[in-house]
Formats: structure tokens, sequence, C-alpha cells
């Protein structure tokens, strides 16, 4: 079948050659609500050269993502990540990601997430123990400090505090990359002796610095030191011939390594801020931290007992999601389980939103309000299952979600045991969209001592 005979959900005309690609670029999530505000649960338009089907409906989601999961692989950003990530995790497809998958799976199980917890919480008591009464602090940052630490100990057993600014930096230069990968042509802007480009090798060689010479370290002493950086390393092939060279360890450690920390500060970061603008809602969850651990750190065990810490880290990611739109690109002809049922030929691209579908009304009474409540069982469980996926879903899942969820509330529980936070009163609050949802600006603000 042509595509000229395919007919398209609704959309937006594109008057200006890269019109849609312009505005998607200047204000993605906003431009997506928009979106499905004036043409309805799907809606298609052309960003540059690429067929788009944007979709809001937790049922055609579900399909995307879980029923018909094999008709799909990862969108054309992701393909170009491999430009820093290599065949990592995020990036790959078919049998090598389920090979990979599997390989990583154990360190993420649950006795291994128990011993993960006490590293979490020490760093998160070294983090509260460098703050002052009334200082102003940019949270952003110190977040994005705090969970580089965690993941560096817990899934790698290595220190790297004293180079997390240099990191940090370095993750901002790679992560405009994504800016850049939606410009069309981009594979070839790449290529280019163009400062940009530089800036982006020279910040790519830096994180490569630091997972080579953890690998090297961990060379020295191999054997399970009960982290994934050893799993990877005492791998085998099936046929046991042989294990993963220091290129493929690489590619995992450094997937595992900015996506194990950038999503947690990020969702960290906007809970704070959200918090901040909420004071009856921080005293209640000052109230619960009281009465739950009677002033004492927290620990895995008490997990269950922090039910409104937990409530309000979903809350804040249910408005700021940090993997703000997830991808698919068709692989073979798909037919949306709609009551049109629009067909899609290969190479179309699926996108959703969970900062779309999660400020939905049908789904999120009050969607811009910040309400843990609606996180209690007899309301979440009112709605559809794809309502709320800030982690993704299928086979594809993030593989670090309950890694996430623990880290998210012990990290909450530890700061707030210690500290309120007030918005700085010259801080902007504007949200820019890379691969995660990140604060434009930052995040500064004051931090008060309870």
């Amino acid at each position: 079948m042509s595509t000229a005979t395919i007919a398209r959900p609704p959309g937006p005309r594109n008057y200006i050659p890269f019109q849609a690609l312009l505005q998607f670029r200047k204000r993605a999530p906003d431009y997506l609500q928009q979106l499905t505000r004036e043409y309805g649960d799907v809606v298609y338009f052309r960003m540059g050269t690429q067929d788009i089907h944007f979709v809001n409906d937790p049922d055609v989601i579900k399909d995307v993502l879980v029923t018909s999961q094999t008709k799909f692989r990862k969108s054309r950003m992701l393909q170009r990540a491999k430009a820093l990530l290599g065949e990592g995790l995020l990036t790959s497809e078919g049998a090598t990601h389920l090979r990979q998958r599997r390989l990583a799976q154990p360190a993420f199980h649950r006795d291994r997430l128990r011993n993960y917890g006490q590293s979490m919480v020490e760093y998160a008591v070294r983090s509260r123990g460098r703050w002052q009464d009334g200082q102003t602090l940019d949270v952003a940052g110190e977040m994005m400090r705090l969970t580089l630490a965690v993941v560096a100990k817990t899934l790698f057993n290595a220190d790297v505090d004293h180079e997390a600014v240099d990191i940090g930096e370095s993750l901002v230069v790679v992560l405009g990359l994504f800016e850049t990968v939606l410009l069309p042509f981009s594979e070839y802007l790449e290529k280019l002796p163009i400062p940009a480009v530089k800036r982006f090798e020279r910040a790519r060689s830096r994180l490569d610095q630091t997972i080579y010479r953890i690998i090297a370290e961990r060379r020295k002493s191999p054997g399970d030191h009960g982290d994934l950086l050893s799993m990877l390393l005492m791998a085998q092939d099936e046929d046991g011939s042989g294990g993963m060279s220091d290129v493929q360890v690489r590619d995992e450690a450094l997937t595992i390594f900015l996506a194990g920390h950038e999503t947690t500060a990020v969702a960290l970061t906007w809970t704070l801020y959200l918090l901040s603008q909420n004071p009856e809602i921080e005293a209640r969850l000052h109230c619960e931290l009281d009465k739950a651990l009677g002033g004492r750190l927290p620990t895995v065990e008490d997990l269950p007992a922090l039910k409104y810490v937990e409530q309000v880290f979903a809350e804040g990611m249910r408005l700021y999601p940090p993997a703000w739109a997830i991808g698919r690109m068709v692989t073979e002809r798909y037919v949306m389980p709609t009551a049109e049922k629009w067909e899609l030929e290969p190479g179309s691209i699926v996108l959703m939103s969970p900062y779309v579908t999660h400020r939905d009304a049908r789904y999120f009474e009050e969607p811009e309000k910040f309400d843990p409540d609606r996180w209690l069982p007899e309301r979440a469980d009112q709605r559809p299952k794809f309502s709320f996926f800030p982690f993704g879903g299928g086979t594809r899942v993030c593989i670090g979600e309950r890694f996430a969820w623990m880290e998210g509330v012990l990290l909450l529980a530890v700061i707030a045991q210690r500290w309120k936070f007030k918005l700085a009163p010259d801080q902007v609050v504007e949200k820019r969209a890379l691969l995660t949802l990140r604060p434009k600006h930052g995040m500064r603000m004051q931090v008060e001592a309870r």
C-alpha cells in the first residue's frame, strides 16, 4: 500500500518547512500537550522528514509498549545516542538487548537491593551534612552529585565523590547532544569539526576516563563484589568461551552510570521544589518521618512505614516525569487498536509522553495540583495502568525501577528529616526537555533547619 493512500489521524498542518520541529525543540512537553488538547488522543504530524504519531491513550500505549512490542524498536533519539552509549542496555535491540538484560538483572534482585539501601542512606547523610542553615544551594546540582555517588558505590563499588563536579559538567555537555539529535541530518553535523562536536568529544572522553579507570581497578581484584560491575566482568558467552571486552563493559557501565543517577536526581529536584510550594504537604511528610523513625536514620525495613514519603515521590514523578517522552519506531505494519484502526508503515514513529498523560484530567482529577493522596490505593487502583508510566513498560521497562523507587524514598526521607526548602526569590522555574526533564535554570533553594 502506498503512503499516499493511508488515512492519517488529525493533526497540525505545517505551512512553514520544519515548523513542527521548531515548535518541538522550543517547548516539547507543552507542544505535545497542546496537540492532544486540539486534536485528540492520536495526533499525526511531520517533524522534519519523519512521520510522527503522538499517542495519549493508555490502552494504545500499553499495546505499543507491551502487547505489540515486537513490532517496534527504539526511536531515532536513542539510536543516535549510540554516539555516547555504544551498544548498551538502553540502545541495543533484539537478542543483544535480551542477553544484556539477563546478565544485568541479578544486580537488581531483592536481596541485592537490600544491601544497596545502607549505602544510599550513608551518602544522603554525607550530603545533608555539608549544608548550613540559611544557605542557598542549587538543589539540582546537589541531587546530581548525591545520586552519582550512590550509583557509583552501589552498582560499581567505587567512590567518585571527588570527581562529581567534573562528571556533572561533562554530563551537561553530552546530554546537550539530544537537542542536536532532532535536527535534520544531525548524523552528518556530528562529523564536522565544529565547537559543539569538539565539546561533546571532550566530555565523552572525560566520562570514559572514569569508567575505564573503575573497570581497570576491578579487573585487578576479580570476583563477586556484590555489584553490577562484578556481574558484567564475570559474564561469559553462552558457550562459556569468553567474557565481555572492556568496550562492552564500558557501554553497559556508562549506560547504567548515567541513567541510574540522572533520572532519580531530576525526580528528587522537582519533588523538593513541589514540597517548597506546598507547606502543608511538607509538614505532613515531616510528621510521618518523625513518627516512623523517631529521629533515627531510615533503613530498608522502614520502607513500609514511609507510605506518605512514597506517595510524595510518586506525585513528583507524575507532574515531572524524568523520562518525559518515549518513542518507538515501527518495524512492520502496525494497526492501532482504536476505533479508526489507524495503519502505520515501517519507519513511522509512535511517540508517547508520560508528562502529557500524567496531566490528563480523565485520569487525574485537578491534574496540575500536587496531591500525594491521589496515590492512596483506593484512588490509584481506579486508573488505567498506563495512565502512569514513568519507567516505560514491556520487556524494555527500566531495569532499575525498584532501585529508583527505593533510592527516591530513602534519600527524600534522610534529607527531609533535617531540612526544609524555600525557593530562592530570583529563581526562574522552567523545564528543559533533554533526555530527561531537567529544570532549565537549575533549582536554587534556601535550606532551613527543622
